[in-house]
């Protein structure tokens, strides 16, 4: 066991100041442009074209993340603060409104890109997206956050700003499942299994949430999702995203059985 006390601010300048989790954040966002820099380059696709994707995807992450964080785990605060909803420097981001943030921003993408169709963007993000996860959750382990179970195994965390308590790092558990994960998605890839419409993205939403369900019974509770439940809300969005990503899976190759 060993106790975790690093402070989340970076560095300050007056009244200017640096968080490691807006490093990270920012980190998550450059290194995914960069693979995707290099995947747009290899199917001859245009600079601008990834620019303006680019764009897309940041508004979409930002505000499907925070709003995703104000109204799936504290409706009853935002809904009467909603002023505060626009504190993103605050902190308060969700997994899942990022998602579901990216869905609507590809779409948008695909409806006024010319020649650009959802699937064929998506399956071509969906290679990223567990590569910007690693980033955020080190992000959140740095800010003591998203705190896992009481536990004694060797390798337990106390996070002394907290409490000290040893605890599972949740939070290493989940980066490290998302670099696998990253891994798998870029062998699928260079494959050439994005060739199959879906396939990418189906796999990504399927594997990166079906684990997130996992993962999530290691973690303390943080959502006003009635205790009595057997399942906390991080899992309970879980489930469609991991629905939709199996009916990718099996609605394309289903198609693809299909003579042309």
């Amino acid at each position: 066991m060993f106790t975790w006390n690093v402070d989340p601010e970076l560095f300050s300048f007056g009244t200017f100041h640096v968080r490691w989790y807006g490093l990270l954040f920012s980190l998550a966002f450059l290194s995914s442009f960069a693979i995707m820099v290099w995947i747009f380059r290899r199917e001859n696709k245009s600079d601008d074209l990834l620019n303006r994707l680019f764009l897309y995807v940041f508004v979409g992450v930002v505000a499907g993340a925070r709003l995703g964080h104000c109204l799936f785990y504290s409706p009853e605060f935002y809904l009467t603060h909603p002023i505060e909803i626009l504190k993103v420097w605050e902190g308060g981001l969700a997994s899942h409104g990022a998602a579901a943030g990216i869905i609507i921003a590809l779409l948008l993408f695909a409806r006024r890109t010319k020649g650009t169709s959802f699937i064929w963007v998506a399956d071509r993000v969906s290679v990223v997206i567990p590569l910007a996860a690693i980033f955020v959750r080190l992000g959140n382990f740095i800010n003591s956050e998203i705190l896992g179970l009481p536990t004694d195994l060797p390798w337990a965390v106390i996070f002394s700003r907290v409490d000290m308590v040893p605890r599972h790092p949740v939070q290493l558990y989940e980066a490290l499942t998302y670099l696998i994960i990253f891994l798998v998605m870029l062998t699928l890839y260079r494959k050439s299994l994005g060739a199959r419409p879906g396939r990418l993205t189906g796999s990504m939403l399927t594997m990166l949430f079906s684990m997130r369900f996992i993962l999530e019974f290691f973690k303390t509770g943080q959502s006003t999702l009635d205790p009595s439940m057997p399942i906390t809300m991080g899992q309970l969005l879980s489930i469609p995203l991991v629905a939709f990503g199996v009916w990718l899976i099996t609605r394309r190759q289903t198609a693809d059985q299909q003579p042309s």
